[in-house]
């Protein structure tokens, strides 16, 4: 692989990650919406499990762009960064569907 393909590898992934964090932004802010129209109560949970999902992703997809960009072979995405984030999105599920 040349030097640009890799520049453009992480170029992509750095976007990729961007949409990502974006598209969780948006829905934790539609959450955030949600509840202040409910009165805020219980309704604030999901909005505080989306709102650590969005800070995980964004730290995530930070640190895999740096990653990427370096002169070496980046190291695979630590297992308990992809735990995590997968608990966040299944915690926000889970209080989402219990604060309805």
């Amino acid at each position: 692989m040349s030097s640009a393909d890799h520049g453009a590898q992480a170029e992509r992934t750095g976007l990729a990650w961007r949409r990502t964090t974006l598209a969780a932004t948006a829905c934790t802010l539609l959450l955030l919406h949600a509840a202040a129209r409910r009165g805020w109560g219980t309704a604030v949970v999901p909005v505080a499990f989306a709102g650590a999902m969005v800070i995980t992703l964004v730290a995530i997809g930070s640190f895999r762009e740096r990653a990427l960009r370096g002169p070496e072979t980046p190291k695979p995405l630590n297992p308990i960064l992809a735990v995590t984030t997968a608990a966040l999105v299944v915690a926000t599920a889970v209080a989402l569907v219990a604060v309805r």
